[in-house]
């Protein structure tokens, strides 16, 4: 669900950010200024955009969304397909937030979310043995 505009927090400057996931809130907070027509292939180019300079410049940073990154291998898992889509992780979700009619921008953003506590669930210890 959207937020009101009032209620949402003020734009980074890009100098701030740490990383893909500050970036990733960045769209979510105004995706009409990231990607056009809120489109995921769009995002996907964004994305790939991202990759290659993190490449270009040196920059140790997970490759979270590559075609076959975590992100990907997921997604194949969380939408019940057997095998990995050659469309890609925008196209499969763009399929699927038209099934559910809900924006492919907002279904993007519900899976981050539950992909991003996944893996945090996953990582944080679980305590002393005993």
């Amino acid at each position: 669900m959207t937020e009101p505009i009032s209620a949402r927090r003020a734009p980074r400057p890009l100098s701030e950010l740490q990383g893909i996931h500050d970036l990733l809130e960045e769209v979510r907070l105004r995706p009409g200024m990231w990607i056009r027509r809120s489109s995921l292939q769009h995002l996907d180019s964004l994305l790939t955009g991202y990759r290659v300079a993190l490449e270009i410049h040196g920059v140790d940073e997970e490759v979270v969304f590559a075609h076959t990154g975590p992100f990907s291998e997921w997604l194949w898992k969380r939408l019940g397909m057997q095998y990995s889509s050659a469309l890609g992780w925008a196209v499969e979700i763009e399929r699927e937030a038209e099934r559910k009619n809900v924006p492919a921008i907002e279904l993007f953003f519900a899976f981050l979310d539950e992909f991003t506590a996944e893996r945090s669930s996953k990582q944080e210890p679980t305590g002393p043995a005993r």
